[in-house]
């Protein structure tokens, strides 16, 4: 099988990789993508390290069967928890890649000497994994965080774009911890969905940095430099694979995408 037309794989706990699916869509439509929403266990960001890295693992069985040659962990949490162990866990057999390294590049490139915010589940904050690569890079990067972890479940439950969204938004962004930024991570793939209403609150005052949009740079850039970037017309079906099927689910990621889509049921055994 040529490499080339093999798919992207794409993991999240339940709606918020979508965010990620679309951007790299946008900048390489003709690749063929499989994405696994793990919405038995949904959000990853209240459960244990050890949980989250066996959920990624089972995952990964089912998007390397499908011949993946990239699968990008689409979660901020399994980020943070499992990159390390679904590297070595895939070797070979697919480029891996996260959603926090190229937000750090990005900010390395940007920010300097520079204050910046960071909110997320609790998991993604706790972890310091922004923290520790931050202080790395060596830019004199001070760093901002607060979890806020009702935001993803408002958003998988379509709460959104409302005014009970923008009052929960607003109490997290007015917290002390947010204060004094120049820009503002959103570090949790379901975040881009709540995005006009976090630009709404800053009023153009902080740059909302959505690691959607960088992570997909990234991925078209991976896909050049390893000769992988499919250049024929897109023919074969994306695949849509859940671990427990709620119609609610159906239907916001039809909303989303613009398109109507089939779920795939594939429980995952714990």
């Amino acid at each position: 099988m040529d490499k080339k037309s093999c798919p992207i794989g794409f993991f999240d706990s339940g709606i918020g990789g979508l965010t990620v699916v679309q951007a790299v869509s946008k900048l390489v439509p003709n690749e063929h993508i499989v994405y696994f929403g793990d919405t038995a266990h949904l959000p990853y960001g209240d459960k244990s390290t050890a949980a989250i890295q066996s959920y990624s693992v089972k995952i990964c069985d089912v998007l390397l069967k499908e011949n993946c040659k990239i699968i990008l962990i689409a979660c901020h949490s399994a980020s943070a928890a499992a990159f390390e162990l679904v590297k070595e866990y895939v070797g070979s057999k697919a480029i891996v890649v996260n959603v926090i390294d190229p937000t750090i590049q990005y900010l390395a490139s940007k920010y300097s000497n520079t204050t910046i915010g960071l909110i997320g589940t609790k998991k993604t904050i706790l972890s310091d994994v922004y923290a520790h690569k931050i202080t790395y890079l060596n830019k004199n990067i001070t760093l901002k965080s607060l979890a806020t972890p009702l935001l993803a479940h408002m958003i998988e439950e379509g709460f959104y774009d409302n005014t009970i969204s923008e009052s929960i938004i607003a109490n997290y962004l007015n917290a002390n911890e947010l204060q004094h930024i120049k820009a503002l991570i959103l570090g949790c793939t379901h975040y881009p969905l709540i995005k006009p209403q976090i630009e709404k609150f800053y009023n153009k005052s902080v740059e909302i940095i959505d690691s959607s949009e960088i992570v997909a740079l990234d991925v078209k850039n991976i896909l050049f430099e390893n000769n992988l970037l499919n250049l024929s017309n897109k023919i074969t079906k994306d695949k849509y694979f859940v671990s427990d099927y709620t119609k609610s689910f159906e239907e916001t990621t039809r909303l989303f995408l613009n398109k109507k889509i089939e779920l795939l049921h594939y429980p995952l055994w714990e």
